[in-house]
């Protein structure tokens, strides 16, 4: 997978991506959204990879937010088209992957940087990040799911709060809130990413895929969640995992599930 804007790696079943724009403090510009869907595809499509590890290069950002100087000049159309594909493209298949996703936040995740966090199964961040939506210091509000995931997340007071004062919180606010799952250093952020991506590993892909499907239909409106919990546990009982599964306790050892 050769990309201008990403760089890819799988280590020990975990595929790690690394949005590279420096210069642009990691930025999601329109090309840049493009290939994080590309790229996510391509990992999800690969059996050998369990996880996914999304983070940003260098120190100081995981991703600082979007590209302002590509749609600035926007018309209403323009804007909403915007926001529509991205979401589709990006944001929204991200949620949906039946790969779990972890987002490794190194530095600042603002606007469009949270809302790719947001978008992943969960999130650990190193003790010098910085997120927030300032989009309202712009004249706009978040329109890639921020509004929507922010309050999922954290509850209603504490999303009007932070989006209405555009203001950054700290990692360790965002522990206590709910927002990440973990805060430690920048050198262990990694580390402790891909230990629990390797625990995460040792499950059944198929039924983590379902459990997936059946947390997410809980935040979906008009969507039943107990019944899809229903549909996909009853789902489990025809997979080859579920077999293996079982058939692995009743003999007191470790299942090899065989991802089917």
């Amino acid at each position: 997978m050769n990309f201008e804007n990403l760089q890819i790696t799988i280590e020990n079943g975990c595929g790690i991506i690394t949005i590279n724009r420096p210069k642009k403090l990691n930025a999601l510009n329109i090309e840049t959204i493009e290939e994080l869907h590309d790229a996510f595809e391509t990992l999800d499509a690969n059996n050998a990879v369990k996880t996914i590890i999304i983070t940003g290069s260098g120190e100081k950002a995981f991703v600082a937010g979007a590209d302002i100087s590509e749609f600035a000049h926007f018309s209403v159309d323009e804007g909403e088209d915007l926001a529509r594909n991205g979401q589709e493209i990006l944001f929204d298949f991200v949620e949906n992957l039946s790969t779990p996703v972890i987002a490794a936040v190194n530095g600042f995740a603002l606007g469009g940087g949270l809302e790719l966090a947001m978008a992943s199964h969960f999130r650990i961040a190193s003790d010098n990040a910085k997120m927030g939506l300032p989009e309202v210091s712009l004249g706009v509000i978040p329109g890639y799911g921020g509004t929507q995931r922010l309050a999922q997340l954290v509850g209603k007071g504490r999303a009007m709060e932070m989006v209405m004062t555009a203001g950054m919180i700290s990692a360790e606010e965002a522990n206590n809130f709910g927002l990440v799952n973990h805060v430690t250093t920048q050198e262990e952020l990694l580390p402790l990413a891909l230990k629990i991506a390797s625990k995460i590993s040792r499950n059944s892909t198929v039924a983590i895929s379902s459990a997936i499907k059946a947390i997410n239909a809980n935040y979906k409106d008009g969507v039943n969640g107990f019944e899809t919990e229903i549909s996909e546990f009853g789902n489990c009982f025809g997979t080859e995992d579920f077999k293996e599964g079982t058939t692995a306790f009743l003999e007191k050892r470790r299942a090899d599930f065989p991802g089917k």
